[in-house]
């Protein structure tokens, strides 16, 4: 049995969930928030939930608050503002870190087995992120933690960690990346 099934995390309403309830489906994990410049994105997260589910992808929402506190809501109203502007019919679990002390164990798997590879030279807001992050920590390339909002990483249907996308990725390339392991 692969082992991130043996992970859980908390729905929106503080009850555990099991990742072994998605054994043989590809999940889509990512970390979320409301205000950011990728917060868009949920529209083809969205697109892409209704054009695989029935196929077996199910999206992994976890919105996190560590990038900019740029999800400071609470549970309910963030998943208020995905219905509302985005129709998102996935679920949002519950907020939750993804880096440090405090960060879900889930985390700490996906990051030991995909690291970070760099973000995509083609986005206009790779150079904003690298100044940035490079301003805050001269050696953030070299490290695993997540960068930023809207990192995805893939698991196919037999539970293997198999890509990291980081938001900088072109949805076009992450849609067909799933939909290649459906």
């Amino acid at each position: 049995m692969s082992k991130i099934y043996e992970y859980a995390i908390l729905d929106s309403d503080g009850k555990e969930v099991s990742l072994g309830n998605f054994k043989g489906k590809v999940m889509l994990i990512v970390n979320t928030a409301t205000g950011c410049g990728f917060t868009p994105q949920y529209a083809p997260l969205e697109a892409m939930y209704e054009k695989y589910h029935d196929k077996g992808l199910e999206v992994i929402d976890i919105p996190c608050n560590q990038f900019g506190g740029q999800a400071p809501g609470s549970d309910e109203e963030i998943h208020t503002f995905c219905t509302l502007n985005y129709d998102t019919k996935f679920e949002q679990y519950k907020k939750s870190d993804v880096n440090g002390a405090k960060e879900l164990p889930l985390y700490t798997y996906l990051k030991s087995q995909k690291k970070f590879e760099g973000f995509n030279p083609e986005n206009k807001l790779t150079p904003i992120l690298e100044d940035m992050l490079g301003k805050a920590d001269p050696d953030y390339a070299s490290k695993p933690d997540i960068k930023w909002n809207f990192t995805k990483f893939v698991v196919d249907r037999d539970g293997n960690v198999v890509k990291r996308f980081e938001p900088t990725a072109d949805m076009n390339d992450v849609e067909k990346f799933v939909a290649d392991l459906l």
